[in-house]
């Protein structure tokens, strides 16, 4: 299941032969309130808030945030622009503008519950699933949201959207199958997760997209757009100064207010989004205030010696921590393997050995940060040791395919924890260069066959990362490499990851959740390595890999979808397509003292802002402070 975390990704199966859906077989299967891929949902059908919620939290203020970059479109399903803050932005769902059919519980790992859809349906063999829709939803101009616009949608962005396509390759047709019933049917069964993501796009106003504008233009939404367009949900877009601002203002007779899955939560008047240009412009923002009330933390640096300001010190700002146990999560330097230099595995593999985290973890980051050791660390999900039971047995099916290493010895990432250790890692990456084909010419490492010198230049988004690059580059140049980092501005980033144009990401993280499975697809799968604009940023294209994909996706309970997370998590690992980063296992926020919040926050994705609301007596005491 996709998680929006750092880095939001898609992908699906190839279809196969599908089989026309009978009303008597849809008729089997029992309506129900909720879906989990996990078991039973926490809620029952009867459920009036979530737990964690205060459903007499008091409506109005602002929330104000920040974004960096700009933007240049309201249109988020086409790859050409970039969308506003609130827009749904790489992901399933839909930002605050629409509705989903389901909507995601903050409080428990792979669960929905009724949004648009009052009641869902699908038969023990995951092969259709079918919805319901509540009759009191409607669009923003008062009109109701039918089965009509639920299949334009889906068809919609499957069509144009190369991300929609390959997470929902699955779904090969999407139909009426009653006055308020809409049917998916899969290309085959067994797919536990299907029933769940596919409630999970944005469902789309079609006589909106299919009207005219105040020009009378028809409206196009395979381009971008500057029109405000027509939401559902419980935000609407305010005003728009394209490139600098974007005002979502609540819904005041939002259709779905009342729903459990909203009670206590949306209760800002507007969020307000201001755009700055790069990551120190928001962190100064920060500390003035009225731009950004709250944010999440990504320096421990910052986080450790950075709140030393005045507002600070007078406690208008606060500083919390609380557990994360969502997903797991690799962040690292990212191998594009679409470069010739990255081919070769034992080049990968040298590139860890060069990274020295124990100096980096002493030097910068205060003993705070843990290696990253997996693809999923933190969780159930992460490999370790040797492979034994059901995991092995998943990868005896691909042996011969995968490094001998998956097998007999457990991945370790190099330790630096010493200056002979150090130089030992160095000299390891020395041996394994050689084995590739480089050497030493000048104090140039370079490729004996071609004459061509190894240079790798790590592509960022905010010149500050050459603090935490610059370790790693000084240790690639002392084994003769020209390692350089160029830094460029949001847009320019998020246009060069999108045709993937460069050699490395320099600090790039892929989110887990506790439930695995069609997104893995879009990371690793080969169908999705030359995508424009998709997730599998490292280009991988392993036929091994995708056997495995498979065994997780189709996982027929959790054992077997544990043992074949495992085994995908190990072979990715022994494949050295990412030098593993550093993680932290706590969500660190800092906040404006303006806010009041639920006595506890959900346990599950740590920090639910929406379940937040304004306080007048604490932001009063803010103005009076900042005269």
């Amino acid at each position: 299941m996709l998680f929006r975390p750092l880095v939001a990704s898609l992908a699906l199966l190839a279809m196969t032969a599908v089989i026309p859906l009978s009303n008597a077989r849809a008729a089997d299967a029992e309506w129900r309130t909720a879906v989990s891929a996990l078991g039973k949902p926490k809620y029952g059908p009867d459920f009036k808030h979530f737990d964690f919620v205060n459903p007499d939290a008091p409506k109005g203020g602002t929330l104000n945030q920040i974004a960096q970059g700009s933007f240049d479109s309201l249109n988020p399903f086409v790859v050409q622009g970039t969308s506003a803050a609130g827009l749904p932005g790489g992901t399933i769902l839909g930002g605050y503008l629409y509705d989903t059919l389901l909507s995601r519980a903050p409080d428990e790992p792979a669960t929905n519950y009724g949004l648009l859809a009052e009641a869902v349906a699908y038969p023990d063999d995951f092969s259709w699933v079918k919805f319901r829709l509540n009759p009191a939803a409607k669009w923003h101009d008062g009109q109701p949201i039918t089965v009509d616009d639920v299949i334009w949608s889906f068809d919609t962005l499957k069509a144009q959207s190369p991300i929609y396509n390959k997470y929902y390759h699955d779904v090969t047709k999407a139909e009426k199958t009653g006055d308020r019933e809409v049917t998916f049917t899969f290309a085959s069964g067994g797919n536990r997760e299907l029933p769940s993501i596919v409630g999970e796009f944005p469902v789309l106003p079609k006589h909106w997209w299919e009207g005219t504008d105040q020009s009378g233009k028809k409206r196009d939404i395979t381009k971008p757009t500057t029109e405000i367009p027509l939401g559902s949900a419980a935000y609407k877009i305010e005003s728009v100064d394209f490139g600098k601002t974007i005002v979502w203002s609540r819904v005041a007779d939002y259709w779905g207010k009342d729903l459990p899955t909203n009670v206590g939560r949306n209760n800002f008047d507007r969020i307000r989004y201001e755009y700055f240009r790069d990551a120190n412009a928001m962190w100064e923002a920060f500390k003035k205030g009225g731009f950004q009330d709250y944010r999440g933390e990504p320096s421990i640096g910052r986080w450790m010696r950075g709140y030393d300001f005045p507002a600070f010190a007078r406690g208008d700002v606060v500083k919390a921590v609380y557990p994360q146990r969502s997903s797991g999560r690799m962040q690292g330097f990212l191998l594009n393997t679409r470069r010739d230099k990255f081919k070769d595995i034992k080049v990968r593999e040298a590139l860890n050995f060069a990274f020295d985290f124990e100096s980096m973890s002493k030097n910068a980051f205060f003993g705070q940060y843990k290696r990253i050791d997996s693809y999923f660390s933190g969780t159930e999900l992460a490999s370790s040791s040797l492979p034994t039971g059901k995991e092995l047995e998943i990868l005896q099916a691909v042996k011969g395919e995968v490094p001998e290493g998956v097998f007999n010895e457990e991945f370790k990432n190099p330790v630096s924890d010493t200056p002979q250790a150090q130089r030992d890692n160095l000299r390891k990456a020395v041996t394994l260069l050689r084995e590739a084909g480089y050497d030493q010419k000048n104090g140039k490492l370079v490729n004996t066959a071609t004459g061509q010198p190894l240079t790798i230049e790590f592509l960022a988004d905010d010149p500050g990362n050459e603090r935490t690059i610059g370790p790693f580059m000084t240790n690639l140049r002392k084994l003769g490499i020209d390692a350089q980092i160029r830094a460029v501005d949001a847009a320019q980033y998020a246009a060069r990851v999108n045709d993937y144009d460069f050699d490395v990401m320099a600090i790039a993280g892929i989110g887990q959740t506790l439930s695995p499975g069609n997104e893995q697809r879009d990371f690793w799968g080969s169908s999705t390595a030359d995508t424009p604009g998709g997730r599998n940023y490292m280009g991988i294209k392993n036929p091994a890999i995708d056997k495995l994909i498979d065994k997780v996706i189709f996982a027929k309970d959790r054992e077997e979808l544990v043992a074949a997370t495992h085994a995908l998590d190990r072979v990715l690992l022994w494949n050295y397509y990412v030098v593993p980063q550093w993680y932290d296992d706590r969500v660190k926020i800092a906040y404006w003292n303006k806010f009041g919040m639920p006595e506890k926050q959900p346990d599950y994705i740590g920090v639910d802002p929406l379940s937040w609301w304004i306080d007048p007596a604490k932001e009063q005491v803010l103005k009076a402070h900042a005269q």
